[in-house]
């Protein structure tokens, strides 16, 4: 009886080891190992690599992860440039193929050329509207909305003076009819300097540009204001 029993218990062992190894496959597919191995996905691309190569790749992988995002500007201007100079700068530019995130301008005057009469921007022409319509109903009838891309859209001008003083007289005269928002300001000459603007300029495109602002003596590079 004592050997049945050992012999039952052997048995089950060795039945119990062999499913564990895999030599008996699964209940659910009946598979044995080296059918598994075949039915897994690409492995045929699958290979064994060195503990050094392991440790490299692991390296690699962590200077990856610790490399900083690069640094990147809203903004920033190149200047100052005459006509001519600004024509072939801005060729030299066209292989950077920068898009909508260039654009050229003018730079401002230094001198003053008149003085303006105005109401601030209403920050809209509908806003706009309806100061003018404040003004006639001031007996206010002489005016201009200006729509122009400056600082200055959707204001309002009340006249443009050659002198400071003529622009103050204008203005005494308008607080008079009850005007209380009017303010008097310089107006400067136009500059025949140019400037270029780039937006959104990481630290690549900002080498690029300055390689190619170092051909222009009285040009530098600079954030737009």
């Amino acid at each position: 009886m004592l050997k049945f029993i050992f012999w039952s218990l052997l048995a089950v062992n060795a039945v119990l080891f062999a499913y564990g190894r895999g030599y008996l496959g699964h209940f659910s597919g009946n598979e044995r190992e080296p059918e598994r191995l075949l039915n897994q996905l690409n492995a045929n691309k699958l290979a064994i690599i060195s503990a050094e190569k392991a440790h490299h790749a692991a390296e690699a992988s962590a200077v990856a992860e610790a490399k900083p995002a690069p640094q990147m500007q809203a903004c920033v201007e190149i200047g100052s440039f005459v006509l001519a100079d600004a024509r072939r700068f801005e060729a030299q530019l066209e292989t950077l193929k920068l898009g909508d995130r260039q654009s050229r301008h003018n730079l401002p005057g230094t001198e003053v050329s008149s003085y303006i009469v105005y109401i601030p921007s209403q920050g809209s022409k509908e806003a706009a509207d309806k100061k003018a319509g404040e003004l006639r109903g001031l007996g206010v009838t002489n005016y201009f909305i200006m729509s122009d891309n400056s600082p200055l859209r959707w204001g309002i001008s009340l006249g443009v003076f050659k002198t400071e003083n003529a622009a103050q007289n204008q203005l005494a005269m308008l607080m008079k009819q009850g005007v209380r928002s009017a303010r008097v300001a310089p107006r400067m000459s136009g500059s025949k300097l140019l400037a270029f603007q780039f937006r959104d300029v990481d630290t690549d495109l900002k080498a690029k540009l300055e390689k190619i602002r170092a051909g222009y003596a009285n040009a530098d590079l600079r954030n737009c204001k």
